[in-house]
């Protein structure tokens, strides 16, 4: 199993899906409980619901491995990313604090050494290789980081989380310009609530790779669930709420992208 999947781009933006994955090592499935086996917390649909940006020429990195191997959107020495209750590098509950494993089957540090080399490693690498060659190319680069959650759950939130969450990390992760015209792509719709820098202000890779002084724009989405799939399993597709939801989605990228274009010409003047 390789630890991800890409699609090189002809544009300057890199979608990152480092939740999408399904895929388990032995040694973690073997240790899952019954209702972690359904992989409750993963990104579902995530690939499908983005398809149309490989035709906009967006790059695309796509995660194999599931959150329960390891986390990608975690740091590498685990530190929280949040005073409120959040999982880890390794989970050992689920968001709503259901443990992950049964009692005494988790995996051992050899094989979560293992994950952070092969997985977490490998995946970081592609990244930070795909956007220094986008850089070298345009002379900037810009990183949408996709996700997407169940739209309730008490333990993480309180009430039903908004539909549309942009992250960047209160304005660190991109360049001011570029918030604000997500801001406005936000508010000329009224189909969906949407909140920036409200419960999830980017995490990891956002705040890791964002650093818009050096030409890079990182943004992260994270997606109420509800708005294209079913939130209980078996988590199915659902095409209309799916397809609507995607015209926003195409939306905001094409105003990252050309907001950040933007910003950029203006510094080269």
């Amino acid at each position: 199993m390789t630890p991800w999947l890409f699609h090189e781009g002809s544009t300057p933006l890199l979608i990152s899906m480092p939740h999408a994955g399904t895929s388990l090592t032995p040694e973690v499935e073997a240790g899952l409980t019954d209702r972690a086996r359904l992989l409750p917390d993963t990104d579902w649909h995530i690939p499908a619901l983005y398809a149309f940006a490989s035709a906009m020429g967006a790059s695309i990195l796509q995660a194999n491995y599931s959150r329960f191997v390891v986390d990608l959107n975690r740091p590498a020495d685990d530190t929280p990313l949040y005073q409120s209750a959040t999982t880890g590098l390794f989970p050992d509950t689920l968001f709503d604090g259901e443990p992950v494993f049964r009692p005494g089957q988790e995996p051992d540090k050899a094989h979560r050494a293992w994950c952070l080399e092969q997985v977490w490693q490998s995946y970081h690498q592609q990244l930070a290789d795909t956007l220094a060659a986008i850089k070298a190319r345009f002379g900037y680069a810009l990183l949408f980081d996709a996700h997407s959650i169940a739209s309730v759950i008490p333990r993480l939130f309180d009430g039903r989380l908004p539909d549309l969450n942009i992250g960047t990390n209160q304005g660190a992760s991109c360049a001011p310009a570029v918030s604000e015209a997500l801001r406005a792509c936000c508010e000329a719709q009224s189909a969906y609530t949407w909140v920036i820098n409200g419960r999830f202000k980017g995490g990891h890779i956002t705040r890791a790779y964002g650093d818009p002084a050096n030409h890079i724009h990182a943004v992260q989405l994270e997606l109420a669930q509800c708005n294209y799939m079913d939130e209980t399993p078996p988590f199915a597709w659902q095409e209309e709420r799916a397809a609507a939801l995607q015209q926003v989605l195409k939306s905001l990228l094409e105003t990252l992208v050309t907001s950040a274009r933007a910003v950029e010409e203006s510094h080269a003047r």
